[in-house]
């Protein structure tokens, strides 16, 4: 089976998020996506110290119903510096006969060569690069670190770069929704609606429980 990953703190968890899966499993034929919320992310602090669990369980309300849409706690079980290069091998571990799609928004793509063992995230999975809003990759090639060039081959006619391991990386434009989890936190402060930003059931246990409030 091929199964997309898509990472992140879901601090909360947006449409975007979901038409983002959505659009990489139509176009890739994947059979499964999985939501992978990150317990402590490595590059910047957590907005909110919001735990673990209560974005686990608003990821869980926003795709309830949606039966190629799944949670994986992996990064929660496994505790401390979420990495990506340390899921991947644990999915890879998990799911020894299944193809992976790690789905990526384009501004962190930009930042791939700050992650750890990057180099080494190329030969484990494919690598789909969602553009965002602001956040445009010109080419895929030029955005790699210089030191793994020589590791990829460009096929134009298929907008696709070939890892010498057999991986691939691909752009998808999809369409753009400037929507981030930062300004649903700022509507939410200030008490203005978050409607059809998030999923209902995302929006009413924001609300049950206060969360991105002074007194939440």
């Amino acid at each position: 089976m091929k199964i997309g990953v898509l990472g992140g703190t879901f601090n909360p968890v947006h449409i975007a998020h979901l038409r983002i899966a959505e659009e990489v499993r139509d176009s890739f034929g994947l059979g499964k996506v999985l939501f992978v919320p990150a317990a402590t992310p490595p590059h910047k602090p957590l907005a909110g110290d919001l735990p673990f669990a209560t974005r686990s369980q608003m990821v869980q309300l926003a795709i309830a119903g949606n039966p190629l849409f799944a949670v994986s706690d992996i990064e929660g079980k496994r505790g401390g510096k979420s990495y990506s290069i340390d899921t991947i091998h644990t999915l890879r571990l998990e799911y020894p006969d299944d193809e992976f799609f790690f789905i990526v928004g384009s501004d962190s793509f930009l930042e791939i060569g700050t992650w750890r063992k990057y180099a080494a995230i190329f030969a484990l999975c494919n690598i789909v690069v969602v553009e965002r809003p602001g956040a445009v990759v010109a080419s895929i090639c030029s955005s790699l670190p210089f030191d793994i060039l020589h590791e990829f081959n460009y096929f134009d006619a298929e907008k696709r770069l070939a890892h010498k391991s057999g991986h691939s990386v691909y752009y998808a434009k999809g369409v753009p929704l400037e929507i981030s989890s930062s300004v649903v936190r700022r509507i939410a402060r200030l008490g203005g609606s978050i409607r059809f930003l998030v999923p209902d059931a995302v929006e009413n246990y924001i609300k049950e429980h206060r969360l991105y409030t002074h007194d939440g």
